[in-house]
């Protein structure tokens, strides 16, 4: 179905809708280089996370490695190509859990929304904002709404004139506006975000 339709119901979204070509989600195999290309890129410029990571390949010849082989660097070896201690554990954290719980998308792909936010999050460095980044970019689930994401949340300041001192009251705000567009509500965030020019930004909790 064309979500553009469904969406353009709300009049302010319609008309961002209208500017831009539709968009079109797509999975990404390897959930677990995607999650630790996400942690590394964390607080980083585009330009710095993909110099970081193309290091990171570089350990491997420059192919995507294995849960096995990324647990098989050490930690100083992690950190000597540019990333935290922090960053460091964590992307053995997620290798360990790719080797000991599994992130292969047959797996992924039968838990809901919910389901992969509760599963995925037990991960040390693998937050909500996280995960719902992964759901939109790398499982290309339609009805994701990040609430947390400073982008959508400017955004929906700017369209709906929303109060922004209060930020309790504005997530109350932007899930209420929100509820309309489900079961599309990734597609309105990759509007809001283009429309503002704003790549996703995690907000404070």
């Amino acid at each position: 179905m064309d979500y553009s339709l469904h969406l353009s119901k709300d009049k302010k979204l319609k008309k961002l809708i209208g500017l831009h070509d539709l968009f079109q989600l797509k999975q990404k195999k390897n959930i677990c280089i995607y999650l630790c290309a996400s942690i590394m890129s964390q607080q980083l410029s585009t330009k710095v996370a993909t110099v970081i990571y193309n290091r990171f390949l570089n350990l491997f010849g420059n192919k995507e490695p294995t849960p096995q082989q990324i647990l098989d660097i050490s930690l100083e070896k992690l950190r000597s190509i540019g990333l935290s201690n922090a960053k460091a554990s964590y992307v053995h954290n997620v290798a360990r859990f790719a080797e000991e719980k599994g992130l292969n998308l047959k797996k992924l792909n039968r838990m809901s929304n919910e389901e992969l936010v509760e599963y995925l999050t037990e991960i040390k460095g693998v937050g909500k904002w996280t995960t719902e980044m992964l759901l939109m970019f790398a499982l290309g689930r339609e009805d994701v709404f990040a609430v947390d994401d400073l982008g959508i949340q400017n955004a929906m300041i700017g369209l709906y004139r929303l109060n922004k001192e209060d930020k309790k009251q504005l997530k109350l705000e932007m899930q209420r506006i929100s509820a309309k567009w489900s079961p599309y509500r990734t597609y309105a965030c990759l509007h809001l975000w283009r429309w503002k020019d704003n790549t996703p930004i995690k907000g404070k909790k």
